[in-house]
């Protein structure tokens, strides 16, 4: 009994050492999800952010690079005027420069504009990595903590039930069923005991009665026996 007594206490303290280590490291994983999940928002927000900016880039590239083209037509249309006379080659040439370093202007922008697209689209792609790495440790970080719960919980549900079995003594259940027993045992013997007596105490007029009754039926059998005799001639 002692070494199961030992066994179960010993069962109950590693059990009780486990929760203490497992109390905290849940309350951490719960705080570092919340930070994780903190985090993830705020990286969804620069992704849409920095996304935003590189379509804008785009669009930016893509309407400068019209405008140079438009220029480049313009000055195309002069040229052609001045050649049908419609105004002077001195005119022509002028405004067709002027369309050509607005052209130029445009592509020098719609350059810069490709350039800032590539950047913006280069951080989107590092922060949908990292938002795809985020979003991961949240799930396994949720997963290691329904674990842990659920270890905390056996551990705990463990130490209880060691707890019990280790105090059963100390509870005085053990000693209340021995004193059940004793006491069983001496009413059974008591009642042994008093089955004896009332087997030795018959009355004297319990005897007396007893004698009278059987006297009668030896005399009552004798006579019987006599009449008998005496019908079949043998008196």
């Amino acid at each position: 009994m002692n070494i199961f007594k030992r066994l179960f206490r010993i069962g109950s303290a590693e059990a009780n050492s486990l929760v203490d280590k497992l109390e905290d490291p849940i309350k951490m994983t719960e705080q570092g999800i919340r930070d994780l999940k903190k985090n993830l928002s705020s990286a969804l927000q620069a992704l849409a952010e920095v996304k935003a900016l590189a379509i804008r880039s785009k669009n930016d590239a893509n309407k400068y690079s019209e405008k140079a083209k438009d220029y480049e037509k313009k000055a195309i249309l002069l040229l052609k005027k001045a050649e049908r006379g419609e105004i002077t080659a001195e005119e022509a040439d002028r405004l067709a420069s002027e369309c050509l370093v607005q052209k130029d202007t445009f592509i020098s922008n719609a350059a810069t504009a490709r350039k800032d697209q590539e950047k913006f689209e280069a951080h989107v792609a590092k922060l949908d990595k990292n938002i795809k790495n985020l979003k991961s440790n949240v799930k396994k970080y949720e997963n290691e903590l329904r674990t842990l719960k659920a270890r905390a919980k056996v551990a705990k549900a463990t130490k209880n039930i060691n707890k019990q079995l280790a105090d059963v003594d100390s509870s005085s259940t053990v000693s209340m069923l021995e004193r059940m027993k004793d006491k069983v045992a001496e009413e059974e013997s008591l009642a042994e005991s008093y089955a004896d007596i009332a087997s030795e105490s018959t009355s004297i007029d319990d005897e007396i009665e007893n004698a009278l009754e059987s006297g009668s039926a030896e005399v009552k059998a004798s006579d019987s026996l006599a009449a008998l005799k005496a019908k079949l001639g043998q008196a």
